[in-house]
């Protein structure tokens, strides 16, 4: 079957011949692209369908470089408190999601998505505050979900308690001039709470990464990750995939600390190929936590404190032996580094890695930096000198852009999500949302990164702002180049998949401010049509 698009704005996203007339599509592959009148010569009078945009746009599908696939699904069914602005605003949300529930609710309630720093008591919902709202054990995830908070029937669940020692990486709150815990925990101390909060999630897991898959697509997205993933994440991505339910290209990257090596070498099918759109695609590694929660490692210390850094998750000794691993197993390594301090520590790490291991081609493994969001000029050179691919959490200019200006000050705020820099260098950036951390809504990561605009209104780094191309390459060439599919992805081109999406507007003749108001109107993945929006 072959299908002819024309009639609108069809971006290749390529340097040369950016825009063209008509594109012909045959057997979920673009076949030929150019005028009209000479796609029409091409295709098979008999089995060719024409489909006018009638003035839409249409262009490579969005590509995911970094998110949490197998957690945004769950998400969805936590009590959602993204958009509490006081303590009450969570304890209404939180009683209202137990009263909404089923009897078959999960023993433990749960939600997601507070964040202190917009909240009016600028605190975190300690255990005093949950205590209030139901005698059941209760969780909630900050919107980094780098921390959270329980009450007390958790706690004592979990047997965390005065005598409870903090995991190192970590930090356990405490009551005032006491050592009970007040329910905040952060970072690894995560570690303590988390194996009871699948109790809260008695559901079918399958079925729950099937919605989060929905999600995606509705956003336009046909190739997905799911960092970090557990063991079991990875066996519940097996199980879709020989299901055939996976309708789009899914990424997988365990942990270091999972032994990753022997999930590639026990899974021939999966390493670094797709069978059945799943693929192992390499290893996940976590060096620190974030700047809005001050977690991050940095090499300065916070704006108004004397001599706090964040701290580090692992020694130099572990780092290296994570980095040295994944050089010797030639896999692709993603490192989550938000703060400088973290960054130098990859970089000195995999540099010594490269050196003490006799690898061809070592460029070719095409590490990756997560999140990027304090990294300096001097850093990326040196990303550059190693292939060093600067994967970059941009969003945080708006949703977290006021904090970074309070919690590093002027100078280090302006330049958090470098991305400019990181371009003119030469350096094939991409952009992330890190779902669900935050929505994988691609045309609002793009108006971030064009306008570098915070929640109050303040445009943050004037210096950092990128082009629409550029902003728009982040999230199609250049994130296929992450996952080494630049010959099958990322732009229209002859014998690359037809993975596409139409919409209402062109991100090139709106105004920048509006490019987040553009609307998706169909999702195709190798040229079968995934989500249409109804029309009104």
């Amino acid at each position: 079957m072959q299908t002819i698009y024309y009639g609108g704005n069809i971006h290749t996203m390529e340097e040369e011949s950016s825009i063209v007339e008509s594109i012909l599509i045959e057997d979920g592959w673009i076949k030929r692209k150019g005028a009209l009148q000479e796609i029409e010569k091409e295709a098979h009078p008999l089995e060719v369908e024409k489909v006018d945009l009638k003035g839409k746009t249409l262009m490579p599908s969005f590509i995911d470089p970094h998110g949490h696939i197998s957690f945004v699904g769950p998400v969805s069914r936590m009590a959602d408190l993204s958009g509490c602005e006081n303590f009450e605003d969570v304890k209404r949300a939180l009683r209202q999601y137990i009263k909404q529930q089923e009897d078959g609710q999960g023993e433990v309630i749960i939600g997601f998505g507070y964040d202190h720093t917009i909240l009016e008591e600028g605190q975190h919902p300690t255990k005093e505050i949950l205590n209030q709202v139901t005698d059941q054990p209760v969780f909630v995830f900050h919107a980094s979900a780098h921390m959270g908070c329980a009450n007390d029937a958790l706690l004592q669940m979990a047997g965390v308690d005065s005598r409870t020692e903090e995991v190192e990486g970590g930090t356990i709150g405490r009551m005032a001039d006491s050592m009970e815990p007040n329910g905040y925990v952060e970072e690894t101390s995560l570690s303590l709470i988390q194996p009871y909060l699948q109790k809260g999630m008695e559901l079918d897991y399958l079925k729950l990464v099937e919605e989060g898959q929905d999600v995606y697509i509705r956003n336009g997205i046909t190739t997905v990750q799911d960092g970090a993933a557990s063991l079991q994440f990875v066996e519940l991505c097996k199980a879709l995939a020989e299901e055939e339910r996976l309708l789009i290209d899914v990424v997988s990257y365990p942990l270091m600390d999972t032994n990753p090596n022997e999930i590639f070498t026990s899974n021939p099918l999966y390493a670094k190929q797709y069978h059945k759109r799943f693929k192992l695609g390499g290893y996940k590694m976590f060096l620190d936590g974030s700047p809005q929660g001050k977690t991050a490692w940095l090499t300065e210390p916070y704006e108004g404190e004397e001599t706090y850094r964040g701290s580090a998750w692992y020694s130099d000794e572990q780092v290296k032996q994570f980095t040295k691993q994944a050089v010797q197993d030639n896999v692709q390594l993603l490192t989550h580094c938000n703060g400088d301090a973290a960054a130098d520590q990859l970089l000195r790490s995999y540099k010594a890695s490269l050196a003490e291991t006799e690898q061809p081609e070592t460029k070719a493994r095409r590490p990756v930096m997560i999140h990027c969001q304090t990294v300096r000029d001097d850093q990326l050179d040196v990303m550059k000198e190693i292939g060093m691919i600067p994967s970059m959490f941009v969003d945080h200019t708006y949703y977290w852009g006021d904090v970074h200006l309070r919690n590093l000050g002027e100078e280090r705020g302006n330049r958090i999500s470098p991305a400019k820099s990181a371009i003119d260098k030469g350096l094939p950036v991409n952009f992330h949302q890190d779902a669900p951390v935050i929505k994988p809504d691609m045309l609002h990561t793009i108006w971030s990164a064009v306008n570098r605009k915070t929640r109050s209104g303040v445009t943050i780094g004037v210096d950092q702002r990128v082009s629409v191309r550029e902003a728009l390459q982040a999230v199609t060439i250049h994130a296929a180049y992450q996952y080494g599919e630049e010959e099958t992805k990322g732009s229209l081109q002859a014998g690359k998949l037809a993975d596409l999406v139409i919409l209402d507007q062109s991100p090139f003749q709106v105004d920048p401010i509006q490019i987040k108001e553009i609307q998706i109107v169909e999702t195709i993945k190798e040229g079968r049509t995934l989500y249409k929006r109804e029309e009104k």
